[in-house]
């Protein structure tokens, strides 16, 4: 089964600060500038502020999604 950011994600707007980010639990505010700081993901600077479009969102985090099928659930015990 496949997450849709989708409909996890509001669309009602299509910039998004790290606040936002923040206030719906997607991504921490430390978490989200060390990104930005690293380039690891797109921003758009409004004068001194950075905001993240709904797209790019969506883009990194679909990347960093580990599906189901491809994890390993046998674990060794030691």
């Amino acid at each position: 089964m496949n997450t849709d950011y989708e409909m996890l994600i509001p669309k009602e707007k299509f910039l998004l600060s790290i606040k936002d980010i923040d206030n719906l639990g997607i991504i921490k505010s430390a978490m989200c500038k060390k990104l930005i700081y690293r380039r690891e993901i797109e921003v758009v600077k409004i004068g001194t502020k950075n905001f993240i479009s709904h797209s790019e969102l969506i883009r990194y985090l679909k990347e960093r999604t580990i599906p189901t099928e491809n994890y390993n659930h046998n674990r060794s015990s030691a």
